[in-house]
């Protein structure tokens, strides 16, 4: 069993013979050379991503990631990507990955070497980070103004802001200054007043009984484990809803969490240094619900 595995993945096109899918994809050594330099991931972040959580074993909300890829793909323009193919290899890993323990399982689609006329792919395994502290803690949130207005989404779809790309930079950036304002995370906001989402998380929010979270046409990434627990709401005889909320409305919550695939749901204990109320019970039924098997 192996705690880090890559694999490099040739992408098949949709339909392709089942009987190829073994030999699409190869294991790279540890510290081994995976990719060229002239392909479009690492010289301009040109592709599409997901990151799914493998929790004791079992790899978790498979068919929601690579629909999520699959849209993705389809609004960065690359070809759609052969679900039973990345199927296969999801399946692959998990089986050489410990059946004990948290792990991160990266999957991307790259546009390929320059000029971008063949996708490449590649799958990560590494161990999960310790998220005890932020699961059952809570993190301090900054919110940080994203530059675009509410309606940005719709007026310029060229700027990707529904897809999952490999272009971080300004994630990671946000994530950053948030630290250095004393925090833990960052929450995007519309430079109209509206809140958004987290640099890698999706918000949700409770307003008395009922759980809210931005909508995706705000210009936000549709959180598979935001999806997943509105599921779970609605199973328990709850209500899920997706409402455009101010930065003011935010903060006369009754809570709010930042949840993603492998961090799961983390409640936010303040909000630009403000204290915000806890639900622990709402928290501890989040985080059992995620850590159990789902496909």
């Amino acid at each position: 069993m192996a705690e880090t595995l890559t694999f490099l993945v040739d992408p098949l096109p949709v339909g392709a013979d089942p009987d190829t899918f073994g030999s699409s994809f190869r294991e790279i050594e540890k510290g081994a050379g995976a990719l060229a330099v002239n392909d479009f991931a690492p010289h301009r972040g040109d592709g599409v991503f997901e990151t799914l959580a493998v929790i004791d074993g079992h790899v978790q909300e498979v068919g929601p990631h690579l629909a999520r890829l699959v849209n993705s793909a389809r609004i960065c323009e690359l070809p759609e990507p052969n679900t039973d193919q990345w199927r296969a290899i999801i399946s692959e890993a998990a089986a050489r990955t410990p059946a004990s323990g948290e792990f991160a399982l990266k999957l991307a689609l790259s546009r390929g070497l320059d000029p971008g006329t063949k996708p490449t792919g590649w799958v990560h395994v590494t161990p999960g980070a310790d998220f005890t502290a932020a699961r059952e803690r809570g993190i301090r949130v900054a919110t940080l103004d994203r530059g675009i207005d509410r309606g940005a989404s719709e007026r310029a779809p060229w700027l990707l802001l529904g897809a999952k790309t490999l272009s971080y930079a300004a994630n990671m950036a946000a994530i950053r200054e948030a630290k250095r304002r004393g925090a833990d995370d960052a929450l995007f906001t519309t430079s109209d007043g509206f809140v958004l989402e987290g640099p890698t998380s999706s918000l949700i929010v409770r307003l008395g009984d009922r759980f809210v979270t931005p909508p995706p046409a705000a210009g936000i990434l549709h959180g598979t484990t935001q999806r997943s627990l509105f599921a779970h709401l609605e199973a328990t005889g709850r209500t899920g809803e997706y409402l455009d909320l101010t930065i003011d409305e935010l903060r006369a919550a009754d809570a709010a969490w930042l949840v993603s695939s492998v961090r799961l749901a983390s409640p936010i204990v303040a909000l630009d240094d403000e204290p915000m109320p806890v639900d622990a019970e709402a928290t501890r039924d989040f985080n059992a619900y995620l850590r159990s098997p789902r496909d």
